[in-house]
């Protein structure tokens, strides 16, 4: 077959849920149902072990489709690697990323398989670390099922290569926020300056705002009355920000600029609410 004329299957991949949406190919493609699956965690087992076992129920008549899997924050370590100018071949990238890595996670980031995003010698880039357990399990799960597994993308490097385009001014902020996870980072002059990937424990606009008020006080010689943050989360439609709280919000998804189709959706709460 093809691959032009493959059917292809994309796929979020999340401690508590599997959401899956699959595009049967042609001369005019047409996308399927989407399909979402809750995964109960076991403290006895990694967190990606029931929504790996999920994914397993969910491909199991896929022989022969493209998959491309976005994996939730969650499973995903990032640091920002500075600018280095004497970094001069991809050996050279690595050898140093893997260093720095080490530096600010430890030991334990040697069990862990390293990608950069694109590098300017002159403005850095980011470093993405994710389990190789995890890789190794979901290559083999592809494999078992006849899938063709062409893609693992963290959801922060899908979602800012999604939007960045939108993104103007010398300074600025990216928040993405999924079902208990914020990720925020910060750019000055397309310098990376930080990333910040953590829980959320509390009520979402609150985290938020800590989080952007902390990594001004980090990464910012100054801040302006108002700062502007651009803001992508799908699963907290009605989060906003209070009025004088010197940040406003943009919003990235909008009724002309909808997200993928396999990102996840807001999950209605056992009242009704979101």
């Amino acid at each position: 077959m093809s691959p032009l004329w493959r059917d292809q299957m994309r796929v979020f991949f999340a401690p508590g849920r599997v959401e899956l949406v699959r595009s049967y190919r042609g001369i005019k493609p047409v996308q399927a149902a989407r399909l979402a699956a809750a995964c109960e965690r076991d403290p006895d087992s990694p967190a990606w072990e029931q929504p790996l076992r999920q994914l397993d129920q969910m491909i199991v008549d896929a022989a022969g489709v493209d998959m491309i899997i976005t994996i939730s924050n969650d499973f995903v370590r990032y640091a920002v690697v500075s600018p280095q100018a004497q970094i001069l071949t991809p050996a050279e990238l690595y050898a140093y990323a893997a260093f720095h890595m080490r530096e600010v996670y430890g030991e334990r980031a040697g069990a862990w398989t390293l990608s950069m995003s694109a590098w300017d010698p002159c403005n850095g880039g980011v470093c993405a670390a994710i389990e190789s357990i995890l890789l190794q399990r979901l290559n083999e799960l592809a494999t078992q099922h006849k899938v063709r597994l062409k893609s693992i993308v963290p959801y922060l490097s899908g979602a800012f290569d999604q939007w960045c385009k939108r993104f103007k001014g010398e300074r600025i902020w990216f928040a993405l926020m999924e079902t208990g996870r914020l990720c925020l980072v910060s750019l000055s002059n397309g310098v990376w300056q930080g990333i910040r990937n953590q829980r959320m424990l509390h009520n979402a606009e609150d985290e938020l705002l800590a989080a952007l008020d902390q990594e001004a006080i980090l990464f910012s010689a100054r801040k302006e009355a108002v700062e502007q943050v651009y803001l992508f989360a799908p699963e907290h439609p009605e989060l906003a920000l209070p009025g004088d709280c010197g940040w406003r919000i943009i919003p990235l998804q909008t009724e002309s600029m909808l997200a993928p189709s396999h990102y996840p959706l807001a999950v209605a709460a056992p009242d009704g609410k979101n």
